[in-house]
């Protein structure tokens, strides 16, 4: 009976302390991400939106402005329909940090992975070199389903679409 005791409390101090540290894990989490800023503020604060496909990704090394040799990578997207923004060709240069070289492959926890065949709604911006990049970084990449739904939501490229044409 004693020995019964003391593996329920056992038990029930384990699943304090593990659900103690999920809760530390979420508090932290939520707080290094920062806010999620809304379907609209990404489209205003982006230069250009369109739905397209990763042709083809190409990482070197780099130097960034902390003196750091980091792995970036050049994605050639291919433009299906420009959402904001001038129309000016079907294919667009990305750059973004994280890929694969060399047998090393740099995660960057805040950017998604983008390989050949990925298709997305991009909110783009060019800064002051010319390089476009993802606006707010991994919340300017919203990867879509076969079904035109963004990934793991009920959000569809009709409402982002929709939501483009009512801003500009």
């Amino acid at each position: 009976m004693k020995s019964s005791r003391m593996a329920r409390s056992k038990v029930s101090v384990g699943a304090l302390a593990l659900l103690a540290s999920l809760s530390a894990g979420t508090v932290s989490t939520g707080a290094s991400s920062g806010r999620i800023a809304t379907l609209d503020e990404r489209i205003d604060g982006s230069q250009k939106v369109v739905v397209a496909k990763a042709r083809s990704v190409n990482a070197s090394w780099r130097e960034n402005t902390y003196g750091d040799r980091v792995i970036v990578s050049r994605v050639l997207l291919d433009v299906e329909e420009t959402l904001k923004g001038p129309a000016s060709s079907n294919a667009i240069w990305m750059e973004l940090e994280g890929g694969t070289l060399d047998g090393f492959t740099l995660r960057v926890s805040d950017l998604p992975t983008v390989v050949p065949g990925k298709r997305a709604v991009f909110f783009l911006e060019q800064n002051d070199n010319g390089i476009t990049t993802p606006h707010l970084r991994g919340q300017g990449i919203l990867t879509l389903d076969d079904n035109n739904f963004v990934s793991g939501s009920s959000l569809r490229v009709d409402d982002i679409r929709n939501a483009a044409r009512a801003r500009h």
